[in-house]
This record gives structure tokens, C-alpha cells and sequence, in this order.
């Protein structure tokens, strides 16, 4: 089972506005498929954009070897530089 961090669909703010979760997900399952974890939230429509995550967990689901995918990446290093 190979897990992947990255961004499933939870709201709808307005028309083609959406809110996001990060989370662990088996790389089989849809986006909207069922989680493993919750590691956070990204909302774009807000200005600026809002990006939360706990690094405990996003640290402990890498060690397990899930990996991220390339728009949290970018997201967590915009984030943190």
C-alpha cells in the first residue's frame, strides 16, 4: 500500500470555489476516496490564501514513506519560506 499526502476536495465557498484537506490517502483510493489521516487544511478563496498542517503528523506519515504530492509540496515550501 503505497500512501500519498495530498489534496481532497471538502467544501464548495462559491461557484468553482473550493476548500481542501491535506491527507494521508492510499494512492488507489479517488481524490475523494477514503482517508487515512487528517494533516491539515488549504483554502485558497480566502485573501491571502490560508494553509494550516500539523508538522507532527505530516513528519510521521513521511517516516512511514508516504509521499507528497507535487501542489502540498509546493504549498508546505511556500509555507515555511
Amino acid at each position: 500500500m503505497e500512501v500519498r499526502i495530498r489534496l481532497q476536495k471538502v467544501g464548495q465557498t462559491a461557484k468553482k470555489r473550493y476548500n481542501y484537506r491535506i491527507v494521508a490517502i492510499n494512492r488507489s483510493n479517488s481524490r475523494q476516496g477514503r482517508h487515512l489521516d487528517i494533516i491539515g487544511y488549504y483554502d485558497p478563496a480566502k485573501k491571502p490564501a490560508v494553509l494550516s498542517f500539523n508538522q507532527e503528523k505530516l513528519n510521521t506519515w513521511i517516516k512511514k514513506g508516504a509521499r507528497m504530492s507535487d501542489t502540498v509540496k509546493s504549498l508546505i515550501a511556500k509555507k515555511k519560506g
